[in-house]
């Protein structure tokens, strides 16, 4: 018999050109030096570990070039004063050439830092397929990482953003976005995705906002599920500027001076199997320019332990220190809302109320328990207007 190998003929074909080249940035004077040395075809450029102080940003021209360090040992301090990023990838001829594109750069395992004075961690424009992974960016003026018109394909993964004095992530008219695996620790807001589509946002660590958790303006057919959104000043979650067909489920929503999900201009949206905790205003607001939304299956309530016992007091030195939880806000002029099968208890507020007139709710099959602890003596826990346009029916709560 012959051999297996023997039975096939195997054809390879090396493509004209230069081929991509390995760069040890080690052998070379400064780190912009190695990035030149990339040749058009792309390649790897290793770092190695150490200190490298920067005053203008470092430019990565070559598309399907990975730049790797040795982690956190490579550490890229920024110390450009006058608002300049860290890293710009961009291609060379843009200015020239609107239609000018990079395909496939990735960055992986290694710092970057700077001031309040210097810019964005890593600005992007027009990169196709961009892909950044274990990059920790921290203490910029500007955003972590922003992405401007990286419309093929942007994937940002187990990456950490702490301390920038804008947005974590700032993504702007992108496609088909992965957001996963993240770690944001008290920037301004720790993710804003505008004018975009299909953001995929997934199982990451949101912690202690200077301003809002996760903001979405003009964006569609995306889900955010999965994520730990804790301790804003402001909101865990707002959909913006017609939204629409946005799931927002399995999210751990706890422990927010605003709000926990404001839908200000948000369509066709489901809401479920989020945990509402600690929400200080609202768990959820629903504006009169979002309609045809679904609210189900989720769980609104404080700290309470069991027992009869809350975790926190219902008095403290600040805000942040007290016991808390609050339900649905409905503003004037909803329409088309569905309420069903929630879980309401240890509220300030009442479960579900509506600041005015609201048409076409169907409020049904929720459990309410412990409402109502700072308004009113009498307000009913589900406060709503009546007429043939609302059903409010088959709700547990307890008898008068």
């Amino acid at each position: 018999m012959k051999p297996l190998f023997a039975l096939f003929a195997l054809s390879v074909t090396l493509a004209a050109g230069p081929a991509p080249a390995t760069v040890d940035a080690s052998k070379f004077p400064s780190l912009q030096a190695a990035f030149d040395a990339v040749p058009e075809a792309g390649g790897l450029v290793t770092l190695p570990p150490g200190v490298f102080e920067i005053t203008e940003p470092l430019r990565v021209k070559t598309g399907d070039t990975r730049i790797v360090g040795a982690g956190a040992a490579t550490h890229v301090v920024n110390k450009n004063e006058e608002g300049a990023p860290a890293f710009i990838l961009r291609p060379p001829q843009l200015d020239e050439d609107k239609k000018a594109r990079l395909w496939r750069i990735q960055m992986a395992d290694l710092r970057i830092s700077g001031s309040e004075k210097s810019g964005d961690g890593i600005f992007a424009e027009y990169i196709q397929e961009i892909y950044l992974e274990g990059v920790s960016i921290d203490h910029h003026g500007g955003h972590g990482i922003q992405l401007k018109s990286c419309f093929e394909d942007p994937r940002i993964a187990d990456c950490i953003l702490t301390y920038n004095k804008k947005s974590g992530i700032e993504i702007f008219d992108c496609h088909d976005i992965v957001v996963n695996a993240n770690h944001f620790e008290e920037n301004q807001d720790a993710l804003h995705c505008a004018d975009s589509f299909n953001l995929c946002m997934n199982g990451n660590n949101i912690d202690d906002h200077l301003g809002h958790g996760i903001i979405i303006e003009n964006t569609y057919g995306s889900v955010v599920s999965g994520n730990m959104i804790e301790e804003c000043n402001g909101t865990a979650v707002i959909l913006d500027r017609d939204c629409y067909g946005i799931t927002l489920s399995a999210n751990v929503i706890a422990h927010h001076l605003e709000g926990g999900i404001d839908l200000r201009d948000a369509c066709g949206c489901t809401l479920s199997a989020n945990t509402f905790t600690i929400a200080h205003r609202f768990s959820v607001r629903v504006a009169a320019a979002s309609e045809r939304n679904t609210i189900t299956g989720n769980t609104f309530c404080n700290t309470y332990i069991g027992a009869g016992q809350d975790k926190r007091p219902a008095v403290a030195k600040t805000p942040m220190g007290i016991d808390e939880g609050t339900g649905i806000l409905l503003e004037t002029g909803v329409n088309g809302l569905t309420i069903t099968g929630n879980t309401f208890s240890g509220l300030s507020t009442e479960a579900v109320w509506a600041d005015g007139d609201a048409k076409n709710l169907l409020v049904t099959s929720n459990l309410c328990m412990d409402c109502g602890r700072r308004t009113a003596k009498g307000t009913p826990w589900l406060r709503l207007p009546e007429g043939a346009a609302v059903l409010l029916k088959d709700n547990l709560l307890p008898a008068p």
